[in-house]
């Protein structure tokens, strides 16, 4: 069995849900579907920074050999408005490590949007850091030539139906849709045979 590592915040936890509604549970349910050899290992952790997933980087590296690896940190930057500069430095270390650990491994990117309503109390520099972050991922997708999953949220962003209570994090229905955002980009990699 090959081992894809989830490396993210709530968003890959499945906050406020049972571990079998997270969206990497619903992708193993899916590789099992489809016979692929892999083992989906959910690392999210709730109110995770990119500076803590720097931290806790090298436990997760050294307690499996990762054959894929998907990046998904940056939501709870956004939220406290860490310089955009600090998250992208943050990530590009944890892109860096995992090459130089697992070289052959399949590294995805999921970006990310500012996650507010700027609304016309938002202000030029709220909107400015909203685009700035905004295309961070992307930059380093390109940069570091990754397979990008353009939005993780996508479709589940401001859908009430799709979204617990608290209107930030994906219900159960919500999360089988970040399942599907991933899916798009990872699926393909995952049934390319290996050295092709």
């Amino acid at each position: 069995m090959k081992n894809i590592i989830f490396f993210g915040d709530s968003l890959t936890a499945g906050y406020g849900l049972r571990a079998n509604e997270s969206f990497p549970a619903l992708l193993q349910q899916r590789l099992d579907r489809e016979q692929l050899p892999y083992r989906a290992f959910n690392y999210g952790v709730s109110g995770e920074t990119s500076a803590g997933g720097r931290q806790r980087l090298a436990s997760v590296l050294s307690r499996h050999s990762v054959d894929a690896f998907v990046l998904a940190l940056g939501a709870n930057d956004g939220l406290r408005g860490i310089p955009v500069r600090e998250t992208s430095q943050n990530l590009q270390f944890i892109i860096d490590a995992v090459k130089r650990q697992y070289p052959p491994a399949q590294l995805v990117l999921a970006g990310l949007e500012f996650p507010f309503d700027l609304g016309p109390l938002g202000g030029h520099r709220l909107a400015n850091y909203a685009a700035e972050f905004k295309a961070l991922f992307r930059t380093l997708a390109e940069k570091n030539r990754l397979p990008f999953v353009p939005f993780l949220l996508q479709g589940v962003l401001g859908r009430r139906d799709l979204n617990l209570p608290d209107g930030v994090h994906p219900n159960a229905a919500g999360q089988q849709v970040l399942a599907d955002n991933v899916w798009q980009v990872l699926g393909p990699l995952l049934k390319v045979p290996v050295g092709s």
